[in-house]
């Protein structure tokens, strides 16, 4: 009897230990817009899909902490992460020098291409410098000289962007003067605004663009323009996180590095987007 009571309280401690273990679980909240598809977006039932949402769950089973992914509008996704609201973004964020004053980020995780959205029979179908990529950082004379290439085709054009983003500042320091730069609070908004031909072309990451294009209602619509990056448009995208959050910082670099360099991302960026999206170098 001796033998089993003590077998029985081993078990029970055993139990009670793994439970506790359970308890002090460390959960790691997420927010994503919800609303930026493929990247993330709201599915059937309201529930959050997309690449991130995926490869958030993925980073956090990396870090061996649990996933908590909520839904925050795009231009109140900053204020709220330094509020406490949750731990980190992860809502195809671009890291840039400006946000870098207010937040930190991890990664990059991913870097895609843009280009314009625009209409099959309109003339800005024919845009100078498509298939052409240039980075601002590293090429800026040829770069320029790409988007000059572009301002005669879009001179009086009004072109939609989402608020907020490396899009608006881009189209804010490049093409203000040229063509009127309308903004949206989501790019669905654009999207639709577009269809309505209430706008003659989207600037958006073309990642973005390619899953606009798999609906039906843009079937008569094309992705054109060269493809920007660098400088005003970011280092890629990462994770937000409040700054002195070090730790977090480290664990979710670590965790980036592994799902990049054991094919991860790329084979997460082909599922949702067709292309590889992920950092090289």
């Amino acid at each position: 009897m001796k033998v089993l009571k003590t077998v029985s309280l081993a078990i029970l401690g055993t139990a009670l230990a793994v439970s506790g273990t359970a308890a002090q679980e460390k959960t790691v909240k997420i927010a994503t817009e919800g609303a930026y598809a493929p990247w993330n977006f709201t599915g059937a039932g309201g529930k959050l899909e997309g690449f991130e949402v995926d490869l958030a769950n993925d980073l956090c089973a990396r870090m061996k902490v649990k996933c908590e992914i909520v839904a925050q509008d795009w231009d109140g996704i900053i204020p709220a992460l330094n509020a406490k609201k949750y731990d980190a973004i992860m809502a195809g964020m671009s890291i840039t020098d400006e946000r870098q004053k207010v937040i930190d980020f991890a990664g990059p995780y991913a870097a895609g291409p843009n280009g314009f959205l625009v209409e099959k029979s309109s003339p800005l179908a024919k845009m100078p410098g498509t298939g052409q990529a240039y980075n601002l950082a590293t090429q800026k004379e040829a770069a320029e000289k790409a988007i000059d290439a572009v301002k005669p085709v879009i001179k009086g054009k009004t072109i939609g962007v989402q608020g907020s983003t490396i899009h608006a500042n881009f189209a804010d320091k490049y093409l203000k003067g040229t063509a009127e730069i309308r903004e949206y609070k989501t790019t669905e908004a654009h999207d639709l605004d577009l269809a309505a031909g209430r706008i003659d072309a989207v600037l958006a990451d073309a990642t973005a663009i390619l899953g606009t294009l798999e609906k039906p209602e843009f079937k008569d619509y094309v992705l054109v323009g060269p493809s920007i990056s660098g400088g005003i448009l970011g280092a890629g995208v990462g994770v937000g996180l409040r700054k002195g959050d070090d730790e977090l910082k480290k664990s979710f670099n670590d965790a980036i590095q592994s799902a990049v360099k054991d094919g991860t991302v790329k084979k997460l960026s082909e599922k949702w987007f067709k292309i590889d999206i992920s950092p090289k170098g």
